[in-house]
């Protein structure tokens, strides 16, 4: 990060920390996935205990609803909501 960050203009820190968070993931990821890979319940680490726990997750398969359904009754059973979005684009110079 740089020394000025707090100087910098708002977009260019919202881009600078959301591609950090990034690559945070990237490593968090890959840390869980060896976590994983270890086979135990129970890792443990000088400062923290990780559980590895199963849970179960029943999810609605839309795909197969809307076959059963009609559209209407599709319609009457779905919801629309407003959704914001903030998108990083690179400045284009204009210089000649």
């Amino acid at each position: 990060m740089p020394s000025n960050f707090d100087a910098l203009p708002l977009a260019d820190r919202y881009a600078i920390l959301k591609a950090e968070a990034e690559a945070l993931a990237k490593q968090i990821d890959a840390l869980k996935a060896e976590i994983k890979a270890t086979g135990l319940e129970i890792v443990e680490g000088d400062n923290v205990v990780i559980k590895v726990c199963l849970s179960e997750r029943s999810t609605l398969d839309t795909a197969s609803v809307k076959k059963i359904l009609t559209p209407d009754q599709v319609a009457a059973c779905s919801k629309v909501s407003l959704v914001e979005t903030l998108r990083i684009q690179p400045r284009v110079s204009m210089a000649a």
